[in-house]
């Protein structure tokens, strides 16, 4: 193991429970181990997940949050007390490896409540609402301290909770952590003064508008957090460990806006002024350690950071909040082991939490103690798969129904939380298997054909293994891609996987196999409007092959041509976004985190955004473009890049022993092209 990690591995306390090292795993929605949203189910997927992570050497593990109401039905949780007879023998395997436990409860999302179409028809149907209500109550998930905006729904609104729904829910709390106790769960997180969810909207001044004692003074807004951990305490004992999942500062400027890295900005939630209290407010109620990061909904991508973000971006707060209180405190957000080791051994905080690379690579810490960082599936912070409710333009939520209710899945591993679909079975019959095509998809394909027990032949036209993620991987914020690849070119050398580049197969008839692949990508498509042939294309600028000026029109206010807008103003130059639809990014499950980042970015830097426009003419110093009625403007310029999507070139070929996967197929992004990879090898 690298020595700079050392102080990882080393043991630490919350309240008298010792745990074994300072590696943290992360909730996440979805690795709930009493399922997500579906009533009295204990989960398989995510037990599977959890129970190999302990297996390799995760000190301290929270599962994904646990609603102390079910979504589905509307039963307390405490009422299912089938999930508690199997969660202690659950809990009876995890300890057998020496690693400890947490289940995180919340009290709800608030007005962060992910609506759906259908929910907010229920809302508005008052005949649909009380129909469905006995089921899905959307009303009561959405309940929040005052009458609030919804986060993702247009024109609907939470409606204040009661303080009789408020004692229910403080009840519920004490008897779901008793019932934990009982289960030999190592200790509970209360879920959360954190993120914008409903207990962080009753202490937040933008989001609590009561006039009653949890509203108003500053021990008014944090009394329901406060009474959570008292009869928590009360149930389960003073010595019971409690951790409370805490947003340091808000990041927040107002609804549906956050604050971008470096921005000037008027907090509208915690400022750091009043965290320095807040934080040693709550150990004094009972908190036993903080799990802390920044941000809320509004300001999503500091809770969920995606790529774009700096590493370790909320470790400076975390650092500063350990000042002011005498019980642990966990910093989460694209930390590295480097910087987090460096935080412990200094005193700045007590362990590292780490997500969504468990999702990645369950077995990560292990390689990494054994000196086998080569081998660690890196996590790009994509959150294609693990996190995709989405939203743009006028849109609700539009995550698809199996997203929702099956969270935390991986782009880049179909066997995390999809176990049941995707595994690796012995091939009945070995077969030579040739692919024609090494992108990401042709190498998922062989890696995985070789586990079975195939004989896989990489046949790619070029130079280099990687395909059109080369391209996507070039920005210099793309460290972890480029990790990825090289991951990729790794292990198919450790599986001597047959490669052959500078390869060009024109028909699988020039190559004999048993079966074939065809994994030849897409092509960047182009505008067939009058000169066009003075632009690049967004292949060519990410890879260099052309140089840019100072002045860049960027044709595509998709995610590849908005992610080039955001590497040309780091570069320092000046783009302009030109797009066809009402909104930046309008693309199906792609996270909100990630779309909303994006967009404020471009909205703090005042980088020009022309929506509903459509590009007439590229002229040879600007671009003609027209609205929806016809009115034509010029922008000047110096370079244009097209960014308006791709086509898919699969090679000819047909035959029962053909496969067309990946983009060759059908676009989509590494999510897709990896299932559609699996899908095939695992036919075979």
């Amino acid at each position: 193991m690298n020595e700079a990690y050392q102080p990882l591995f080393t043991p630490w306390k919350i309240g008298n429970l010792e745990i074994k090292n300072r590696i943290v795993m992360a909730p996440m929605g979805g690795t709930c181990i009493f399922g997500w949203t579906e009533p009295n189910h204990f989960d398989k997927e995510a037990a599977k997940l959890l129970r190999t992570v302990a297996e390799n050497d995760c000190g301290l593990i929270l599962p994904g949050v646990a609603p102390i109401r079910d979504i589905i039905g509307g039963a307390w949780l405490y009422q299912r007390k089938g999930k508690f007879r199997q969660l202690k023998a659950f809990m009876d395997e995890i300890h057998k490896t020496g690693a400890k436990l947490f289940v995180q409860m919340t009290a709800g999302c608030g007005r962060s409540f992910a609506m759906n179409d259908m929910m907010v028809s229920l809302l508005k149907n008052r005949v649909l609402g009380t129909v469905a209500k006995p089921i899905l109550d959307p009303e009561y998930c959405s309940l929040a301290p005052s009458v609030l905006p919804n986060r993702w729904a247009d024109g609907v609104e939470s409606k204040a909770i009661t303080k009789e729904q408020i004692a229910e829910i403080v009840y519920a709390f004490g008897e779901t952590a008793r019932l934990c106790k009982e289960a030999g769960v190592d200790g509970v997180e209360v879920h959360a003064v954190h993120e914008g969810y409903m207990l962080d909207q009753f202490t937040l001044p933008y989001t609590n508008f009561r006039n009653d004692e949890y509203g108003g003074s500053f021990e008014n807004r944090y009394r329901f957090a406060v009474e959570i951990v008292k009869e928590i305490k009360k149930k389960c004992g003073e010595d019971y460990p409690v951790s409370l999942r805490y947003s340091v500062v808000s990041k927040t400027k107002g609804f549906r806006e956050g604050a971008v890295p470096g921005e000037d900005y008027v907090e509208a939630g915690r400022t750091m002024e009043e965290s320095e209290k807040a934080a040693k407010y709550l150990e004094e109620a009972g908190y036993d350690m903080l799990n802390c990061d920044n941000g809320t909904y509004d300001a999503w991508y500091w809770p969920h950071p995606p790529v774009y973000m700096p590493e370790n971006c909320n470790l400076p707060e975390v650092e500063h909040i350990k000042k002011f209180v005498n019980i642990p405190v966990v910093c989460a957000g694209r930390m590295t082991l480097s910087a987090g080791a460096e935080s412990v051994k200094k005193g700045g905080i007590d362990a590292v939490g780490i997500g969504r690379q468990f999702l990645t690579d369950p077995k990560w810490l292990r390689k990494v103690i054994e000196d086998r960082e080569e081998d660690v599936k890196p996590c790009i912070s994509c959150q294609t798969a693990c996190l995709t409710m989405a939203r743009h333009g006028n849109s609700n939520n539009d995550q698809s129904m199996d997203d929702s209710t099956h969270m935390c899945r991986c782009a880049l591993n179909p066997e995390t939380m999809e176990s049941y679909k995707y595994h690796i079975t012995p091939a009945k019959k070995k077969k030579k298997v040739a692919i024609i095509g090494g992108g990401v998809g042709g190498m998922e394909a062989a890696l995985v054909l070789k586990q079975r027990g195939h004989t896989p032949v990489i046949y790619e036209k070029s130079g280099e293994l990687g395909g059109v993620f080369i391209a996507a991987a070039a920005p210099d914020f793309k460290r972890h891609d480029k990790l990825l690849l090289e991951w990729y070119r790794t292990q198919l050398k450790k599986e001597n996987i047959e490669v052959h580049l500078n390869t060009t197969v024109s028909s699988p008839d020039e190559i004999e196999a048993d079966a074939y692949l065809i994994a030849t990508g897409a092509k960047p498509k182009t505008l067939r409007i009058p000169g066009a042939e003075r632009a690049m294309n967004a292949v060519e600028y990410l890879r260099g092959e052309k140089e840019v000026g100072e002045n860049v029109v960027v044709i595509g206010g998709g995610l590849t041509g908005c992610e080039i807008a955001y590497d040309l103003h780091r570069k320092g130059k000046h783009p302009v976004i030109v797009e066809m639809l009402d909104d930046l990014i309008c693309v199906p499950d792609l996270c909100l985190a990630n779309s909303s980042f994006l967009r404020d970015y471009f909205k703090a830097n005042r980088v020009p955004v022309y929506l509903k426009q459509a590009s007439k003419e590229i002229l040879e110093n600007g671009v003609v473009i027209a609205d929806e009625n016809g009115n034509t403007q010029t922008i000047p310029c110096d370079s244009v890049i097209l960014s308006v999507g791709y086509t898919p070139t699969p090679l000819a070929a047909k035959g029962k022993n053909v496969t067309v996967i990946g983009d060759a197929n059908k676009v989509g992004n590494l999510r897709t092209a990896i299932r559609s990879a699996w899908d095939a090898a695992m036919k075979l």
